[in-house]
Parts: C-alpha cells; structure tokens; sequence
C-alpha cells in the first residue's frame, strides 16, 4: 500500500535520519567496530532491501530443496519476534516456520530466534553443517557466506526509504549483494539497468509458478486438484505483498471476481471469515482461494458454505545451474576455498 504524497513528504525527513543511522550501522560493520559472530557452517543469506514480501520464502524453500538434493541437511534461520500468532492464549509458531517445515519435511531444520547465531549453534550441535538465512540483508549480527539479494520488479526501491516507503537501507547496500535476483519477471531490462547501478554482482531473474491448487481442510497429505474451470474467484491473503498474489492469480489463468487484503501475518478469527465469506457472496464469486500461508493463520472451523482452496507455488529461475554456482563461488571465496 503506498503512503499518501503529502504524508509522505512529511515523513521525509524521518526517512533520511533513518537512511542516515542505517548507512552508519553498515560501515560500523564493515569497519570491524561493530562485529559479525560467525556459524562454523555455511551461512547462505536470503535478503531484500524493503518491507514486503519479494518472493523470500520460496527462494529459502528452492535453496533448502537444492541443498537436500546435493545430500546437505541444511538448518533454516528465521527471526523470532514477528509473525508469532496467539490463539486461545497459547503462541503459536509463525506461518513462515510452519509452512517451511511443513514443506520440507526431515530434509531441514527450521529455528526461529531473535539471535540467530544462538539458534545456529544449537543446529549445529545436531550435526547442521549448511544454513540459510531468511531475510538476513539487514542482520549483520551473524556473518554470511553468500549474500542473496532480491530486488521486486515491480516496485524495485520501495518508493523511498522508511518510513515514508517500504525501503529498509539506502540503495547502496546493493553493493553487499554476492548475487542479486530480480523476482516477479523473467526479463526485465530497466529494472536489472538500475540495480546495476549499485553492484557488479551476477544478476538473475526469478518468477513463482503454481505447484498445486489444495481444497481447504483435505489435509495436508491431500493431493492437488486441478483448479475449476470457468470458476469466478475471490481471492484474499495476509502477506507483505498480495498485490503480487492477485498479479500471480490472474498469470495463471484465475478470474477473480474480488479480493480483500489483510496486514502480513494476519492471525484470522471467526469474524475475519465471515466477513471474508459475505465479500465473496457479494463479488458473485464461485469459490474462494488464498496463499500456502496463510492456511497457518486460519480458525480449525473454517468456511461454512462457499469452498475455499489454496495455492502452492514455486520459485522459478531463469538459469537455476549458473545461480547454484555462483552461490557455491561466493562461499568458497568467503572461506577461502571450495564449498564442499
């Protein structure tokens, strides 16, 4: 959502005080004054410079997949102090954790912590030897191996620096990047011209495909069903992006005949439901569909009268055996010989 022209002119100079403290953290880092703990395993980091979902979760679930293929057990690190939902007084583990352990199974581990590099050690007691960070750009707290970077096509900067965009650093921290991944396209010119502008890293372009449309409540070793044809949608989600879910949708051949958004990590209630059943009734839409994510946030109950699904994608690259590469490249040159 995009912050109104004259507040965000009055939020203006809280964005350059902010870009000010975040260029000042950077070369305190990069300066050796403030000091990287390091993993005795191999830290790949998957990162971006705004708020807002740019495709993160399955670029970790791709790099994750990769790494079990090789025979590689990785441990996946998560922050700990967001997305946490609290239902009948109990907290509940974030949707992001639940949907990567969910997805890959005993091929990873998955730990959410504030301090990551204490969640790292305790992983590696149990014989991890290979981590990737999710959302790691700005947690210079722990150091890294290869630093994946994701620029969104769409909105490539944010439209500013926080608060009055969705930018968390200047442009410049681009030039932290090992490998910079333009999500949400297969080709886009204008975009990879800006981004080189800040780094000499490899840049590559990554875009989401629909893996399987699963009804609502089938279970989770339900299979896929082919979504319905000639069926009018309505589709809603929690996430940091859902105008990119919508844009997906629609890429794939959906209808949608309305749709209502949520904040990211939006932990439904029975209200939410209703409210969302009522808008689909309304929309004259058929049946109902959201994101894998935010299947974790949703009451037991569920729907009671229109069906609803949900959709899994996966993470496309444009040239995955070159991208592997230079992942492997970035982590034999930060340690100083071949990733093995």
């Amino acid at each position: 959502m995009s912050t109104h022209p004259i507040l965000r002119g009055l939020l203006w100079p809280l964005s350059q005080a902010y870009g000010a403290a975040s260029l000042l953290r950077a070369r305190l880092y990069r300066s050796g004054l403030l000091r990287s703990t390091r993993l005795n395993g191999a830290v790949i980091s998957v990162g971006n410079l705004t708020t807002g979902g740019t495709g993160k979760t399955p670029m970790v679930l791709w790099i994750a997949a990769r790494l079990a293929a090789e025979g590689k057990r990785p441990g996946i690190l998560l922050r700990g102090y967001q997305g946490l939902g609290h239902r009948g007084g109990d907290a509940a583990a974030s949707d992001e954790a639940r949907l990567l352990a969910t997805r890959l199974g005993p091929k990873a581990l998955v730990a959410a912590g504030k301090d990551r590099w204490a969640q790292g050690m305790r992983l590696e007691k149990q014989g991890i030897e290979w981590f990737v960070l999710d959302d790691g750009l700005q947690h210079l707290q722990l150091a890294r191996d290869a630093d994946i970077v994701l620029v969104d096509s769409t909105i490539p900067f944010g439209g500013g620096l926080l608060p009055s965009g969705r930018r968390r650093e200047p442009r410049s921290a681009l030039a932290r990047a090992d490998i910079a991944v333009i999500t949400r396209t297969q080709h886009s010119p204008a975009v990879e011209s800006l981004v080189r502008r800040h780094t000499q890293a490899p840049i590559f372009f990554a875009w989401t495909e629909l893996e399987g449309y699963f009804p609502l409540g089938a279970g989770a070793a339900a299979a896929p069903v082919s979504p319905p044809e000639k069926t009018s949608h309505f589709a809603f989600c929690g996430i940091g992006n859902p105008q990119s879910f919508f844009d997906d949708l629609r890429r794939w051949g959906f209808h949608l005949a309305g749709t209502r958004t949520f904040r990211d990590h939006h932990v439904y209630c029975e209200k939410d439901l209703q409210a969302i059943e009522r808008a689909a009734h309304a929309s004259g839409a058929q049946a109902m569909v959201c994101t894998e994510k935010d299947i974790y946030n949703l009451p037991p109950a569920g729907f009671r009268e229109m069906p609803a699904a949900f959709c899994r994608m996966g993470l496309q690259l444009n040239d995955p055996e070159s991208f592997w590469r230079e992942v492997l490249a970035a982590i034999a040159s930060h340690r100083g010989g071949a990733a093995r």
